[in-house]
């Protein structure tokens, strides 16, 4: 069958399904779940564009592919397939007077992430329905994570100049690179930042680098699926045959034995052919309980650094760096304001400032700190006077270990949550005056011998673990920077 014909068929087929949606007053689902465009067809497949494949998955789980398939067989009388390649996006150089804002990390860390050798490559490679769909190759690390926006002090210091040197020399020197620390501090910029200088400037001799950023979550989610599809040799000689791999919150992968085992032997690849390697997670290797020892040992082979929360200076300087690549401007007094009140991470600081920028041009008012106050007040630490509250402390060890509160606060039994319990609990005790029945309160109201048993529990670790001492030292810090300044 001709081009033009699939191509009638296909214009009819999605024309009919959006009238079906808009009679419904779905629109708005048609938009988001029918987001294909038509390339090219054969006689048994259709190619399309989509934005992503995480998109294309879901698609294909909730079933909108095969309604446009079943669609088009109806009209043509013809089985068809579709198949998909990404849609092109510019990727420039990386450049200072960009006037986008970083996307989030969970945004970005929903893709599987690959800059491939040629826009030739990218245009040619399409990959069938019942193949592993996130194989697709194609360069999707955000343009907004570069080393220039990225504002350091003495807090992250040591973790830029590290993610600067592997990149300007990847393989040789810092890697595996591992950077640790709470949710928001910047390791996804700065593990972001190193993929996109060395695409933009790639080794002598490695002017086709194949560079890799993918999240923990995704990385395993396509493990599965080559199980399940029988594709796990193509999903080998993705990733042990990479130049760089950045993975994104290796925590995830605690307990999942058979995913740990298939990144142990990819490590082991990837390090034998010198390729660099980097990691991020939200607290020390030794802390990564549900981690095997073999994998714990290759993630400390290199280098290891924690990032800190911003101090006020910092903090400072991160909101004025926001507004001069937003090309807004917010009264110097309101920036104090929230730089001495949103002290949690950097991600927060940056929201609040959205939040700010967004009244001020919606209600076309002046910005002052009594509407800071107001807009904030949710943002903004509760602790009034010099003591130091459990609701502070809760919610400190809730963002290091990257729980919810409630979860903290409640009965869920799992390793990492009941071990932050603990530590919150310790913490408790050794920070406030508060007597064991009154911290049981604070903590959904658990028995008092409950809460005693969570000290006994950490007291004891700390007589022999330093490192557990060194993230209790690290905690009271953060506490502490947590109240008002």
């Amino acid at each position: 069958m001709s081009e033009q014909n699939y191509r009638a068929f296909w214009d009819e087929a999605l024309k009919q399904i959006h009238d079906e949606y808009k009679s419904k007053g779905l629109e708005s689902e048609f938009k988001l779940w029918f987001n294909m465009e038509y390339v090219e067809d054969t006689i048994e497949n259709i190619t399309v564009s989509v934005p992503s494949d995480f998109m294309w998955i879901s698609m294909v789980n909730k079933g909108y592919v095969n309604a446009v398939e079943s669609k088009i067989a109806e009209l043509s009388g013809q089985n068809i397939n579709l198949i998909y390649i990404l849609k092109k996006r510019n990727f420039q150089k990386e450049s200072e007077t960009t006037n986008s804002v970083p996307k989030t990390a969970t945004t970005d860390s929903n893709n599987s992430n690959i800059l491939n050798e040629t826009k030739t490559d990218l245009e040619k490679e399409s990959v069938p329905i019942n193949s592993v769909p996130s194989f697709k190759i194609h360069p999707q690390l955000s343009e907004d994570y570069t080393f220039e926006k990225f504002v350091k002090g003495e807090n992250s210091e040591f973790a830029y100049s590290a993610s600067l040197a592997a990149a300007k020399e990847p393989g040789r020197r810092f890697n595996p690179l591992l950077i640790y620390g709470g949710v928001g501090l910047g390791k996804t910029h700065l593990m972001q930042s190193i993929g996109n200088y060395i695409y933009n400037n790639p080794p002598e001799g490695k002017e086709n680098i194949k560079i890799c950023y993918i999240s923990a979550e995704n990385f395993l989610n396509e493990f599965t699926f080559s199980l399940r599809d029988g594709t796990s040799e193509k999903f080998k000689n993705k990733y042990r045959k990479l130049d760089v791999l950045l993975l994104d919150d290796i925590h995830f992968l605690e307990d999942k034995i058979q995913t740990q085992e298939e990144l142990f032997y990819t490590f082991e690849e990837l390090y034998r052919t010198h390729a660099q390697i980097v990691f991020t997670c939200d607290r020390p290797i030794s802390e990564l309980n549900g981690i095997e020892d073999r994998l714990k040992s290759r993630f400390s082979m290199g280098t290891t650094i924690d990032l800190q929360p911003p101090s006020y200076e910092i903090r400072k300087a991160i909101l004025l760096k926001k507004l001069e690549i937003k090309k807004k401007s917010v009264p110097g007094d309101v920036i104090d304001f929230i730089a001495k009140n949103i002290q949690s991470n950097v991600r927060e600081l940056g929201a609040c400032l959205d939040k700010m920028i967004g009244y001020a041009e919606l209600l076309q008012k002046n910005l002052t700190i009594d509407i800071a106050k107001k807009l904030l007040s949710d943002n903004i630490s509760k602790v009034s006077d010099g003591s130091i509250s459990i609701d502070t402390i809760q919610k400190v060890v809730a963002n290091h270990y990257n729980i919810s509160l409630s979860d903290i606060k409640g009965v869920k039994r799992n390793k990492k949550i009941a071990y932050s319990r603990h530590i919150a609990i310790y913490i408790s005790r050794i920070l406030t005056e508060s007597s064991f029945n009154e911290i049981a309160a604070e903590f959904g109201g658990k028995d008092h011998s409950t809460i005693m048993h969570s000290y006994n529990t950490i007291e004891l670790q700390l007589k022999t673990d330093e490192s557990l001492n060194s993230t209790i030292e690290l905690l009271i810090k953060e506490i502490k920077d947590y109240k008002r300044l």
